[in-house]
């Protein structure tokens, strides 16, 4: 008998303790609104939520990247806008001189606008993005363009801007260099570069010799050609918009899963707390009651 005594009280302290355990985890559960607070808890949902955990931090370093990108673009964006406006501002000082009625002087005042021109250019071609780095910078160099003693601008560097990661294997380019906004602008006998065009234009006009129609077929491409590298900083940044919707619907729908795996059914743990509760309690007065009676005193 004192074997069966032995059991009967292991067995009631495990049941006990068991169901001590389950009111303090329901308990906690209830607290802390997570029903997920151990990986013995749900050893698979542990792990999927696990790999929910680190989906959620690439996003949100590709999220990062995105928002640098987008405010490179609107940099980039603004600062072409300013190119455009100057250029459409030297396309109509060169209507104004092939007036052949112009005085020296006109001439003169002219070409020093056009010069002031050209300064700013050479200024929004070396302007700063907001990591300090020249925003039209070709892959190389440390400014996009440079000018020397003699007043010649060059291009500094070579290549495409770097990519900036958006995403797993996928990249954008959120500046293009200077070369691609400024060179390759047709003219009479060839091809040059938006600096060089307006240099010859003011270096014609304080010559006092004849302006060339030319320059203004040259400058309507230069316009153009802003233009539409403008146009692709534009679909660009569409572009990063949709990545950016597509990273925002991701991190919702991990949130989901996300709930579902770790989060406590208030309602469903409240009933099982008052279940396992009111058996506790039971098994509790059972055997309060059981080891008061004085046949089991005598067994023991």
């Amino acid at each position: 008998m004192q074997i069966s005594t032995n059991r009967y009280y292991d067995r009631t302290n495990a049941q006990l303790s068991s169901l001590q355990a389950t009111v303090d985890k329901l308990q906690t559960q209830i607290s802390t609104g997570k029903k997920l607070i151990a990986p013995s808890d749900d050893a698979v949902g542990y792990q999927r939520l696990q790999g929910l955990n680190r989906g959620t931090a690439d996003d949100a370093a590709w999220a990062s990247n995105i928002t640098l990108s987008q405010t490179l673009l609107q940099q980039s964006d603004t600062a072409l806008g300013s190119i455009s406006d100057r250029l459409q501002r030297v396309q109509e000082l060169a209507i104004q001189a092939t007036n052949g009625t112009l005085s020296a002087g006109d001439r003169q005042i002219i070409a020093g606008e056009v010069r002031a021109v050209l300064d700013d250019l050479i200024g929004l071609a070396n302007t700063k993005d907001v990591r300090g780095q020249p925003l039209f910078g070709a892959a190389t160099g440390d400014t996009a363009v440079t000018r020397d003693a003699a007043g010649n601008v060059t291009f500094t560097g070579v290549g495409d801007p770097a990519e900036i990661p958006i995403g797993d294997g996928v990249g954008i380019q959120p500046t293009q260099a200077a070369a691609r906004v400024f060179d390759g602008i047709p003219t009479a006998t060839g091809t040059t570069d938006v600096f060089a065009l307006l240099n010859n234009f003011a270096a014609a006009l304080e010559s006092g010799g004849p302006v060339s129609t030319d320059v203004l077929d040259s400058l309507n491409s230069a316009v153009t050609q802003v233009a539409s590298v403008r146009g692709v900083v534009g679909a660009r940044s569409a572009r990063l918009d949709l990545e950016a919707s597509r990273l925002q619907d991701g991190e919702l729908a991990r949130a989901t899963d996300r709930s579902s795996i770790e989060d406590t059914d208030v309602t469903a743990a409240l009933i099982e707390l008052q279940k396992t509760s009111t058996v506790l309690q039971a098994t509790q007065a059972s055997f309060a009651k059981f080891s008061q009676l004085s046949l089991f005193d005598y067994l023991r």
